[in-house]
């Protein structure tokens, strides 16, 4: 299932011409996938984080950028789960703009136990989610 939402490109996003300054790409992605999981799987970082001591860390983000951004855009994040482990999953999240292509991200993240640090197995109400 592909689940969307979008962002729009304000001049906290921006360098001095109106584009967006890449990195600002990756916090809009974070953001994105903290979203994803407070309306979409139902548990929100500060539950997991402060409750439950578990996170979501990233592991590697390999990103790609076909067009730039620019002031005012309105972008759409469609978000897919390409893989589920144990305790590991990889999303597939493309940003477009009007239709055309601005950005893909593949990004891979980690359950942890925050109190330890070591990988931890999805709990069985979040997997059954993260599966559907």
């Amino acid at each position: 299932m592909i689940w969307h939402t979008t962002r729009r490109v304000e001049f906290q996003h921006c360098d001095p011409a109106g584009i967006v300054f890449y990195p600002r790409y990756l916090e809009m992605v974070n953001s994105v996938i903290e979203e994803y999981f407070r309306d979409h799987i139902g548990y929100a970082f500060g539950s997991m984080h402060f409750s439950d001591r578990r996170g979501v860390p990233t592991v590697k983000i390999p990103v790609e950028f076909q067009a730039p951004g620019f002031l005012e855009d309105l972008l759409d994040f469609a978000v897919e789960i390409v893989r589920l482990g144990k305790s590991s999953l990889e999303f597939l999240i493309t940003c477009t703009c009007n239709g055309e292509a601005r950005m893909t991200a593949s990004p891979s993240h980690g359950q942890t136990d925050i109190n330890t640090g070591t990988s931890t197995p999805w709990p069985a109400m979040m997997r059954e989610k993260l599966q559907a």
